[in-house]
């Protein structure tokens, strides 16, 4: 266990740290599956801008890698076009 006043607060604030990337992955996982499901064009159209705007959230914080967002949102804008 740390000793140091300073480990302690690290413990502290990684927890927390963790606690908020863990729910804003899991929700945007969720968005995502909910924009797969979608099969009318003009609701699908308005939830990619938000979908999207959550993967370069998660990328610029490092939860997830650029590619895979990328990746995500061209698969994505694919799926809404061909709808």
């Amino acid at each position: 266990m740390a000793n140091h006043k300073s480990a302690l607060k690290r413990i502290r604030s990684n927890e927390a740290k963790r606690l908020r990337n863990k729910f804003q992955h899991k929700t945007t996982r969720n968005a995502v599956r909910k924009l797969r499901a979608t099969t009318d064009k003009k609701e699908a159209e308005g939830m990619l801008s938000t979908v999207v705007s959550m993967l370069d959230k998660l990328a610029k914080n490092n939860i997830i890698h650029k590619n895979k967002a990328g990746n995500l949102k061209s698969k994505l804008a694919k799926h809404v076009a061909a709808l």
